[in-house]
């Protein structure tokens, strides 16, 4: 079992502690599992050994039943033969064969339990291995990240006030300034410099357009019927959507009346 002790210390010991103190954590840990297969191994030749021995004493306490039920047989034969001298010779091999058949039964036994605790604990130990390996990757994983974090807060510990941040920002402060300054710049060339006249024509040019704009639109409405033709704009856009005033067609009334009379 000194071999199980061994390799159980090495299972159990503290995986955590040794990655902090070793170079390679990665590296370290696969010669782990290596170990832990060739420990393995070799503790499949033992149990293997002792099933072996096992079979072996099982195999030579059952001959020696059997010898002693032969010379049991041979003993009721020389009684039937009247050779009682060699019956009980017979019978005396017979109870030595049986004696040590017991005695190798006995030892089978006990054998057979040391090598059902060995089989249970290769079982054992096959799958601390397994869960040795899982955790190998887990671990392997949280030194990753340990690093990464570790790394990142050296590099945001090592920016001081004037960090590449503060140049980022210093030069957005820059170029914003310079934008405002090239406005002001502009707006003093419109000043001084007759643009700002030249851009007051202009919008006068686009009102006069919008204006003409207008006058087509009638035209077309007047061609299509919407409007009367010949209407001046001006009464049409005033009388749009306006009942008629009642003096105004009286007043129409009485001079056509007055037309007809005269």
């Amino acid at each position: 079992m000194g071999l199980f002790d061994r390799l159980a210390s090495l299972i159990k010991s503290n995986i955590n502690d040794l990655i902090s103190s070793a170079e390679n954590p990665e590296k370290m840990l696969n010669q782990i599992i290596v170990d832990m297969r060739d420990q393995l191994v070799k503790a499949k030749q033992q149990v293997a050994a002792a099933i072996a021995d096992e079979k072996r004493l099982r195999d030579q306490f059952e001959g020696e039943y059997k010898q002693s039920q032969d010379w049991e047989q041979k003993a009721m034969l020389a009684i039937k033969e009247g050779r009682d001298d060699l019956a009980k010779q017979a019978l005396v091999r017979q109870s030595e064969h049986y004696a040590h058949a017991q005695q190798l039964e006995m030892t089978w036994q006990a054998h057979q339990l040391e090598t059902e605790k060995l089989k249970n604990a290769l079982r054992d130990l096959n799958e601390k291995i397994e869960e040795a390996k899982r955790k190998k990757n887990l671990l392997l994983a949280r030194q990753r990240r340990a690093q990464a974090q570790k790394r990142i807060t050296e590099t945001m510990s090592g920016l001081s006030e004037k960090s590449a941040f503060e140049a980022f920002a210093r030069m957005e402060e820059k170029i914003e300034q310079n934008e405002r300054m090239i406005k002001a710049s502009s707006e003093i060339d419109e000043e001084f410099s007759g643009d700002r006249l030249q851009r007051d024509f202009k919008l006068l040019e686009k009102s006069a357009g919008s204006a003409g704009a207008d006058a087509q639109l009638l035209a077309l409405k007047q061609k299509m019927g919407l409007l009367p033709s010949g209407a001046p704009a001006e009464k049409r856009q005033l009388g749009a959507g306006q009942a008629p005033n009642e003096e105004t067609v009286h007043a129409d009334i009485e001079d056509v009346d007055d037309k007809h009379g005269a």
